[in-house]
């Protein structure tokens, strides 16, 4: 049960029954009332501003509608009171009883306890990552993959119907470096001194397998071709095998994407999705042969006004419009991902989402232009902007990696300090602020490292099952059974404040997946743990609080459902995030 849904249920509930006795006019919509928890504990367990939002629209007094609806609400078996505040907000206090129950409810729906149906089975296209083919993946891109994979599984578990995509950008000039750079070590594979790498090409020794490929495949056949014949082969293999690294390099962060479109296939076998969808725009008149303003700060020098074919993006909130043609009159890069776009559109995603590096900011207006013009504006889509990680090692920083030659690999800190912590600190910061990610941190095991403490809070639940059981043979420590407990004995402020916490876990999904933040997520988990761990720590000052009752197999089974409950819920907030949920620490 979503308490929040159940709590706006009564609310909407009272409100109608005050439109049909006269006291509300009944034409007025009620639809949209929320409940939300107070700042301050002490106001109660939820708020609803619901008298100060139809007052205008009754041509009432907000303390007038919230007046009579504290006498509606305080009819409610599960409400303990409701008050009254400020220019019409009403506090409500919800019975122990109500709370109690909660931990039933939670332990019965086991794994299908936070779920929600946001998405109604929406189709959604989640792209991050598409990283240029050209080498292992950094951490830069990790941070994007993390975020992107995290908000893929949740907006799942929000009952969206995802499909996680990669663009491969394989067809523009980054890939003849690529091919060019894994000549070379072809060459050398061949026994050629190849000396140093020449600048412009990549250096990383990642290529020194490709060339070795390409030799035992082609011996020394290629050496005796020009550019222009052995180009399309050894692009191809390059590709092949770099794609083969960055699809192990996502796996090692447990990533496994559902679909990886070629930018190349856009234009291949008789079918051109760019032609189609500018067609499209041209249909439309948003297509046009003009000359774009003098880029600011530009020196006037060197500009030169020239026609070009331009798309009407500034219709649709961009600063300026956009060039889709060069003057050799080849397509832009723009060009090409208003093709994919158009292609995600003719596959039936109605709600996408791009995940963006923080070198793409000023790329964001014209996409969104681009997908609104072809979707009639029908089409949801967002970008969400992954900022910069920098790495530390105890406050120092870590410098970039021999195997890459220029920066440090994504393999590199998965393989240092293990998935879990690279995963869950990745998500514990908002995606679009920078990130310092230190080594030594994320591997302490103390209050200070987020994702230890959380699997620690999971570990911790579990042993208290386990010590359970060998102090009392005959309690069965199923959740079945936990959840048949007389859980009316869960009367201690802390214990009810946990259950408050924990039940509150689909509130946090529904708005963690509308917002697509999955940090919220994070944040939450480590609230919870917090409060699982601070009541653990009571019991050890005050016996009487201890999770296991010497003696008291009813007290003891009350509390190990508030505990199944908690680690449940923790449980699957780590599965969301693509995080393991431990049984014990190592």
């Amino acid at each position: 049960m979503n308490v929040f849904a159940h709590v706006e249920g009564l609310i909407r509930s009272s409100l109608s029954a005050m439109q049909a006795d006269g006291a509300l006019p009944a034409d007025i919509d009620i639809s949209g009332i929320e409940a939300e928890t107070p700042r301050d504990k002490t106001h109660g367990d939820f708020a609803t501003n619901a008298a100060m939002v139809l007052a205008k629209k009754a041509g009432m007094k907000p303390r007038d509608i919230a007046d009579e609806l504290k006498v509606r609400m305080e009819r409610f078996a599960d409400i303990e009171k409701a008050d009254v505040a400020g220019p019409g907000f009403l506090n409500l206090q919800f019975k122990p009883e109500f709370w109690q129950a909660m931990v039933g409810t939670i332990l019965e729906a086991g794994e299908l306890y936070g779920q929600v149906d946001l998405g109604h089975g929406t189709k959604t296209n989640v792209e991050y990552v598409s990283a240029n083919p050209t080498g292992p993946m950094h951490v830069g891109h990790c941070r994007g993959a993390v975020f992107g994979d995290a908000l893929a599984r949740l907006l799942e578990f929000a009952g969206y119907d995802v499909s996680r995509e990669y663009y491969i950008n394989d067809a523009g000039g980054q890939v003849d470096m690529l091919a060019r750079s894994a000549f070379l070590r072809y060459r050398e594979a061949l026994g050629e001194d190849i000396g140093e790498i020449p600048e412009g090409l990549y250096p990383g020794d990642y290529l020194v397998p490709v060339g070795e490929a390409l030799a035992a495949e082609f011996g020394d056949k290629l050496k005796e071709r020009d550019e222009v014949d052995w180009m399309p082969v050894v692009r191809a293999k390059a590709i092949e095998l770099m794609m083969v690294m960055i699809r192990e390099d996502l796996a090692a962060l447990n990533i496994h994407l559902d679909v990886f479109f070629s930018e190349a296939s856009l234009q291949s076998n008789g079918r051109d999705r760019i032609k189609e969808a500018i067609d499209a725009l041209k249909a439309k008149g948003l297509i046009y042969e003009g000359v774009l303003p003098r880029p600011k700060g530009h020196d006037d020098e060197e500009w030169e006004e020239r026609e070009q074919i331009l798309f009407r993006s500034t219709e649709f909130g961009d600063d300026v419009d956009r060039a889709i043609a060069k003057s050799d009159g080849s397509h832009t890069y723009f060009a090409g991902d208003i093709g994919y776009h158009y292609d995600k559109l003719q596959r039936g995603f109605t709600h996408l989402i791009n995940v963006f590096g923080a070198d793409h900011i000023g790329y964001i207006k014209r996409m969104k232009s681009a997908v609104a013009a072809l979707s009639d504006g029908k089409a949801e889509f967002d970008i969400k902007v992954c900022q910069l990680v920098k790495l530390f090692r105890g406050g120092e920083p870590v410098r970039m990696s021999k195997r890459a030659g220029t920066f440090v690999t994504l393999r590199d800190v998965v393989e240092e300090v293990g998935r879990d912590p690279v995963r869950f600190m990745m998500i514990y910061r908002k995606n679009d602020a920078p990130l310092d990610f230190d080594f030594a941190k994320v591997t302490e095991q103390s209050k200070d490292n987020p994702v230890f403490y959380v699997q620690y809070a999971h570990a911790r639940a579990a042993s208290v099952l386990r010590n359970a059981q060998e102090a009392f043979a005959e309690l069965d420590t199923a959740s079945d059974a936990l959840r048949r407990a007389d859980l009316s004995k869960l009367t201690d402020p802390g214990e009810i404040e946990l259950i408050k916490m924990i039940a509150s876990f689909p509130r946090l999904i529904e708005g963690a997946a509308r917002a697509h933040e999955p940090h919220r997520l994070a944040f939450y988990l480590y609230e919870v743990a917090n409060a699982l761990h601070s009541q653990w720590a009571r019991g050890n000052d005050s016996p009487h609080l201890r999770f296991i009752a010497q003696g008291d197999v009813g007290m003891t089974a009350a509390r190990l459902a508030m505990i199944a409950a908690t680690q449940q819920v923790i449980s699957s907030g780590l599965g969301v995030l693509g995080v393991e949920a431990p049984d014990a620490m190592r």
